[in-house]
């Protein structure tokens, strides 16, 4: 789509949570190269800024941010406030964690905070700013779900199911926007070159097919009117087909198998 016609149908400003890094921050620049005026939304105030910073000088767009956590109820209410004076066309709900590892070994504080962010908040984003939209007669939706929200992954087993939450999410406002003028599209990348990896324990190397953010985040913006749902690139979908195509007792095996293999241990040297 070019510029100005993604800027007619999604803009003039775009907001994007989780923006200080990662998948976030490379929405953040693609939305800023078509011309979008940005609300950015992060807990690291010093990211966004010079993340603004930079965004501002180089593509002249107006650049608002806000700095909270989604894993507090409230931030939902600040996201708004800070919206009221934009006109926001397209909603990239994109901060999510992971915990990856024994479920039983999961921080039962880190999991109510994974909920919070990976479902709560882009539940009641959504609810928040379909109205803007709908009044709007257009714009747009992106929900950053996962490849692993097509089935259940063995040791990532509250992640994944987070992920099968928002990939329903997806699909549901899917259908019953899109014949209101309005696009969803629940992203699933698959290995994604962030500093997730390292923060949940996992080697970047015993990853196959790893994509960088700005792929992930292109592809999603070029995509966004053929959703619900989209998986970022050619082997990831070819993975997931084959997987989906099995017995899904043998899937989860493998998983398991290949999982365990990688994960376990890491964790035992630690």
């Amino acid at each position: 789509m070019k510029e100005n016609a993604f800027t007619t149908r999604y803009g003039p400003a775009a907001l994007v949570t989780g923006a200080s890094s990662g998948i976030g921050q490379a929405f953040a620049q693609s939305l800023a190269e078509r011309g979008c005026d940005l609300l950015l939304v992060a807990r690291r105030g010093d990211r966004l800024q010079a993340l603004a910073a930079q965004l501002a000088s180089a593509h002249g767009v107006k650049v608002a941010l806000c700095c909270v956590d989604l894993a507090h109820p409230d931030a939902i209410e600040a996201i708004a406030k800070a919206a009221e004076a934009m006109d926001i066309g397209l909603l990239v709900s994109n901060a999510g964690f992971g915990l990856k590892g024994p479920h039983q070994d999961n921080d039962p504080a880190q999991m109510t905070a994974l909920l919070q962010v990976n479902c709560a908040a882009p539940l009641h984003l959504t609810q928040r700013f379909i109205p803007v939209l709908l009044q709007r007669g257009r714009g747009g939706i992106i929900l950053t779900s996962s490849v692993e929200g097509f089935m259940g992954i063995p040791f990532s087993a509250a992640y994944a199911a987070s992920k099968a939450f928002t990939n329903s999410l997806g699909e549901s406002l899917w259908g019953e926007l899109q014949p209101l003028g309005i696009d969803v599209l629940a992203l699933c990348p698959g290995s994604t070159d962030t500093e997730a990896h390292a923060l949940q324990g996992i080697d970047p190397a015993t990853l196959e097919g790893m994509m960088t953010p700005r792929e992930v985040a292109e592809l999603a913006l070029e995509h966004l009117d053929n959703g619900p749902v989209y998986i970022a690139g050619e082997q990831n979908q070819a993975m997931f087909d084959a997987l989906l195509g099995m017995p899904r007792r043998d899937a989860l095996r493998q998983m398991a198998d290949n999982i365990r293999a990688v994960l376990l241990p890491r964790k035992e040297q630690q």
